[in-house]
């Protein structure tokens, strides 16, 4: 390698703030039903979801039915580096991170995994998603109550026996630390940016994923944020 190639190739592993360099789209995958069906009362529920930058996890989930809210945000580390600028250095414990609100009479957990892993996620990336790369990009499940956990475990145990990826599954589950929600321009940040570079890109295949793959899941309205 010469040094302007190796001087590119830095430049590139330094850009951690969703807009990383250009490199193979990423391809959905066929993720298969969960075989541990989530039991789980009526109501409201939430679940944290870390999956690489919080604008495409936030745009898909916005895009499934019975899901009441998504939530872009910080999870894990202290609130007073819980800022964008801070987090993206990489030096803090955050992950990029979406709260989702769901109601489990039109949408469970489970299926939530099962999207979130067919047109969201690569459980076999550590610290990277897409063109992103830093632990705050790490690919992490933190469930809110013991019945979404034992699911969790459930269905990363099932993907790892699937033989869908090469590579073994790496995505862990996180004890819920604290959730600090992103500054409001991050909100709705695919309704707010469709054009942008970043999001026609990465974000934008992964919702139209979600429609040819998951029509009964699918809602074509994008759920803003009430706030």
């Amino acid at each position: 390698m010469n040094r302007l190639a190796a001087v590119l190739l830095a430049a590139s592993l330094a850009l951690s703030a969703c807009a990383g360099p250009a490199i193979a789209a990423e391809e959905p995958v066929d993720t298969p039903a969960a075989a541990r069906v989530a039991s789980e009362s009526k109501g409201l529920k939430t679940a944290i979801f870390a999956g690489g930058c919080f604008w495409g996890v936030e745009g898909v989930f916005s895009h499934v039915k019975g899901v009441t809210a998504a939530v872009s945000g910080y999870h894990g580390g202290k609130g007073a580096s819980a800022t964008y600028d801070v987090v993206s250095s990489g030096v803090t414990d955050h992950a990029e991170a979406v709260k989702v609100t769901y109601d489990p009479s039109v949408v469970r957990y489970d299926e939530l995994l099962r999207i979130f892993f067919a047109v969201v996620a690569d459980p076999t990336l550590k610290n990277r998603q897409g063109p992103d790369v830093g632990t705050q990009y790490r690919s992490a499940l933190v469930p809110m109550n013991k019945e979404q956990a034992a699911v969790a475990r459930a269905y990363l145990a099932q993907l790892g026996k699937s033989g869908l990826w090469k590579g073994p599954i790496v995505t862990r589950i996180e004890p819920y630390k604290a959730f600090y929600p992103a500054e409001a321009y991050h909100q709705d940040f695919m309704a707010k940016n469709p054009n942008h570079g970043y999001i026609r890109r990465w974000d934008a295949p992964k919702v139209a994923a979600l429609k040819a793959m998951f029509p009964e899941h699918y809602r074509a309205a994008f759920l803003r944020d009430a706030g």
